[in-house]
């Protein structure tokens, strides 16, 4: 929908795995590309090296000269300034406007062609329906005119409709237009279903326009209601039926997920870009009122060239200089690949590539080694032969004995064994895990036992129990943490893992039959 791309870097981070994805993206389009170095400011600015960095990306990323050309601008966006000299502070952000209005071309217009649209984007309204948005490539086009929709890789079917409404954008908000015409960027809706990818045009000349492909997901889960002591306790939708709905709904405005129907009404499969996207539709739900269960992620493979291949992802850790020896043994056991390593000013860059499936998990590990100083991110890179078998987790849980209320003498007990995830008053059940091992293997532990008292025990002498600070578990550390017989409990109020089977025996014997 652009005609040229700010590459916005950070003065002291430099480029990151996102800025190769999205710069990819703006060259294969033949972009114009404006360099932005922010932060300058920064006490650990390193403006010289990230320049070099920048340049080397272009250049791994095939830039042509024009782009290798391109401006570079210097700014700190806290003091609202830019300059064209690294030195220099600068007064105003006008340098780089001026930079943008003469660099950056305008619109080619072509208002005597026939109407063409690309929809590169979807939104999503209770009322309308599918909304388009799009860059007019050619002609114009006027509310109520009659439209076709066609598709780059199926021609030969297109269907007519009507273009009930048009919007134009100010700033964040939409404005309800009669007319627009090639250059604009608008919104359309009125057609029903449509995806990216969709042209539209004037029914008289129907020639689809040549699109860049959508990313296939790569990570799914298993989302299905709440079957646990404690369902439909804290949710406003619970049923199959609501979990349904909403599942389908999302794929009305996010194109890049796919939800699919399992052997039971119960349950379904959800598949993304990666366990952050999926999380994100997690915690959108629960604040909506919806109470669900969730399954560990799993990688989707494919079959290339008769090999069995899995998603791999170029990992980028920024760490202290004396936790590199930790990082870097912790990824290779999970099959990465170290390509580059820099250091500056007491910390270092590594560079992996390392199979999605050995990201999870790893996230509270690394914390953990770098004493909460390190910085990870990662993205898809390709598709590579299966690596081997990754151990996840070298902990066992803590599981819960009985239904009850978690007290202190019984929670004082258990975390002899590892560190709890609960505190003295909170409600738990049989199969509940209520803390880590810290020894491989399940240990069931009854948190919810009460001292027994005798003339000679009181139950003043609780006082004098000391408990350890309890983890506080976040979303993604919970997806993280669970091993493959365990599900995430997910209601507005409340996270709870728990075992995939709750009662004890009945784990046993589904043990026993493997």
């Amino acid at each position: 929908m652009v005609n040229g791309v700010i590459l916005l870097v950070d003065a002291a981070e430099g480029p990151l795995p996102q800025t190769r994805f999205v710069l990819t993206k703006s060259l294969e389009l033949k972009h114009k590309v404006i360099i932005v170095i922010n932060k300058i400011d920064r006490p650990d600015a390193r403006i010289d090296e990230v320049i070099d960095e920048i340049l080397d990306l272009l250049i791994d990323l095939g830039a042509n000269e024009n782009q290798l050309d391109s401006p570079m601008i210097y700014c700190s966006a806290r003091k609202g300034v830019a300059s064209f000299d690294p030195a220099g502070q600068g007064v105003d952000l006008k340098p780089l406007f001026d930079t943008i209005i003469d660099y950056i071309p305008a619109p080619e217009a072509h208002p005597e062609k026939s109407f063409q649209m690309l929809v590169s984007a979807i939104d999503y309204n209770d009322f309308v329906g599918r909304i388009a948005i799009g860059n007019i490539v050619c002609g114009s086009v006027k509310v109520n005119d009659q439209i076709a929709v066609c598709n780059y890789h199926d021609p030969a079917r297109s269907r007519k409709a009507k273009a009930v409404s048009l919007y134009e954008f100010d700033g964040l908000s939409k404005v309800p237009v009669e007319y627009a015409e090639s250059g604009s960027i608008i919104a359309m809706s009125g057609i029903g279903e449509i995806t990216i990818g969709d042209t539209i045009c004037s029914p008289d000349n129907i020639t689809p326009l040549s699109y860049l492909k959508i990313d296939e997901p790569t990570v799914e889960m298993t989302f299905s209601i709440n079957d646990s002591p404690f369902a439909g306790q804290e949710g406003k939708f619970v049923t199959s039926r609501n979990l349904r709905d909403r599942l389908y709904k999302e794929l009305q405005k996010d194109v890049s997920l796919k939800v699919t129907d399992t052997a039971t009404t119960e349950a379904f499969n959800v598949a993304g870009r990666g366990e952050m996207h999926l999380s994100i539709l997690i915690e959108t739900m629960r604040r909506e009122g919806y109470e669900f269960q969730v399954s560990p992620p799993r990688i989707i493979t494919r079959l290339i060239d008769g090999a069995k291949c899995e998603p791999v992802e170029e990992l980028v850790c920024d760490v202290p200089e004396e936790a590199v020896g930790s990082v870097i043994e912790k990824v290779s056991n999970r099959k990465g690949s170290l390509i580059k390593m820099n250091n500056t000013a007491g910390r270092s860059r590594l560079e992996f590539t390392i199979p999605s499936r050995g990201l999870f998990g790893y996230r509270s590990e690394f914390l953990t080694d770098t004493k909460g100083e390190g910085i990870m991110t990662s993205i898809f890179h390709s598709y590579e032969p299966w690596k081997g078998e990754i151990e996840r987790r070298t902990n066992g849980s803590l599981v819960a004995f009985e239904t009850g209320t978690a007290v202190t003498y019984g929670i004082f007990n258990a975390q002899a064994r590892g560190q709890m995830f609960i505190s003295p008053g909170e409600k738990v059940y049989e199969g509940m895990l209520v803390g880590v091992n810290a020894k491989p293997g399940d240990i069931i532990v009854n948190v919810c036992k009460q001292k027994q008292l005798t003339n000679m025990r009181a139950t003043g002498h609780d006082d004098k129990l000391k408990l350890v600070p309890v983890k506080q578990m976040s979303l993604e550390q919970c997806l993280e943490f669970l091993a493959d017989d365990e599900l995430l409990e997910v209601t507005p109020e409340n996270l709870r893992m728990r075992k995939d089977i709750l009662r004890k025996e009945m784990r046993l014997k589904a043990q026993n039959k493997k």
